[in-house]
């Protein structure tokens, strides 16, 4: 019933705007009404009070997620054709993200379904394997793994150990290392 006078109207959780968690009786939203093919009154742009985030917040935010990636993709190319970093590392980051890529899919086909998960540990030590940028645009393309913020977290924790371990891999003493493991 509304709270404050007006239409009352048929509200579908996927007419929330953000869908962090599953609405229960008595929770206060706000919505605008539309009406359905057979002259129903149904609720859009479902929120909860308080709840800011737009759309074009939410537009910026991937945006700016997949510059990261095309940033680094460029980098990392550069990296591999001026002879910093062997052509392996390049593949292993496609590799890698291909897999997480497709991880993060099954993850989320599974989740829908109710069937067997994959382990959060699982897709955190695929992006600390060079997995990130697949695991990004997963994270985008699926609209997965992104409200969690202790997962959200740790994968950042993640992007960032994997840089510092490439970065590392430029300098002298990473460079012999590096040499010493493809040799062998």
């Amino acid at each position: 019933m509304p709270n404050g006078g007006g239409t009352r109207a048929f509200v579908h959780v996927k007419s929330f705007v953000r869908r962090g968690r599953r609405p229960v009786d008595g929770d206060l939203i706000t919505y605008e009404v539309t009406n359905d093919s057979k002259n129903r009154a149904n609720a859009v742009s479902v929120r909860y009070p308080g709840d800011t985030a737009s759309k074009k917040q939410k537009q910026t935010g991937t945006r700016a997620q997949y510059v990261t990636v095309r940033v680094f993709g460029f980098i990392i190319v550069a990296a591999a054709f001026s002879g910093k970093l062997p052509f392996e590392i390049l593949l292993v980051y496609v590799i890698f993200g291909g897999i997480s890529f497709l991880a993060y899919g099954f993850d989320k086909a599974a989740a829908r379904s109710g069937r067997w998960r994959t382990p959060e540990n699982t897709l955190h030590v695929l992006s600390l394997l060079g997995g990130w940028p697949g695991a990004l645009m997963a994270q985008n393309r699926f609209r997965h793994k992104t409200k969690k913020e202790a997962f959200r977290s740790l994968f950042w924790v993640t992007v960032l150990a994997n840089c510092g371990i490439l970065f590392w891999l430029t300098t002298a003493d990473g460079s012999r290392f590096l040499q010493a493991i493809l040799k062998s």
